[in-house]
């Protein structure tokens, strides 16, 4: 049974949503009374929100200035890739066994719309199916402090929207990581579940992809 979230929890995914989508840039001041307004909640749900995203290191708050966006070093990146790697494998490790043909269509369906975002430039689009294809198999494990810690991980990389992946000159890239999302798929498809792990963890997630990752 899934926690109860409080308003606090509500406004920390609008925040991490907002920086997933490069809706805020990097050393920007976070606009707390612009954020209670879209949400429309008093500034202490929006303040605990700050604070717990500044504890986890999204966040700097700077006496006087407020809370910005820290940006992210490629050591920080690399390091990252591996620990979300190791974790990322092993929620698909625990959903390989019950995903159903109607998950593998939605997977199939986000790989198709990431070649579309590719081809047209739209690299937002891009980074929307991409968190959709792996959240499908996140989504479906069994255990809730993984997918929370993921979730969470994965909003480190705060400049989503603003980083090397919305360079055209990356899309050989782009299309070289979601031939990698089909082989994903087909691993999911044949129960390989180890063989998904380490395809998952060594090489969908190898610290040499980072780099596409710093502002």
């Amino acid at each position: 049974m899934k926690r109860f979230k409080t308003l606090k929890d509500h406004v920390y995914d609008y925040i991490t949503d907002q920086i997933l989508m490069g809706e805020l840039r990097p050393t920007e001041k976070i606009n707390e009374s612009e954020i209670s307004e879209a949400l429309s909640v008093s500034r202490t749900p929006v303040r605990e929100a700050l604070i717990q995203l500044s504890c986890e290191g999204i966040l700097d708050n700077i006496p006087r200035k407020g809370f910005l966006l820290k940006s992210t070093s490629e050591k920080e990146a690399r390091e990252l890739y591996q620990v979300i790697g190791a974790l990322d494998a092993l929620s698909a490790v625990q959903s390989c066994p019950i995903l159903t043909e109607k998950e593998y269509s939605a997977m199939e369906y986000h790989i198709q719309s990431m070649n579309f975002a590719i081809t047209s430039d739209n690299y937002t689009l891009y980074l929307q199916h991409q968190d959709a294809f792996h959240n499908i198999y996140l989504d479906a494990c069994s255990s809730e402090v993984l997918s929370d810690t993921l979730h969470r991980l994965k909003s480190r990389f705060f400049s989503r929207g603003h980083t090397k992946l919305s360079d055209p000159q990356n899309a050989p890239d782009l299309r070289m990581m979601n031939d990698e999302h089909r082989e994903i798929l087909r691993l999911f498809r044949e129960r390989q579940g180890e063989a998904l792990a380490r395809y998952i963890q060594f090489t969908h997630w190898s610290s040499t992809h980072a780099h596409m990752e710093i502002f």
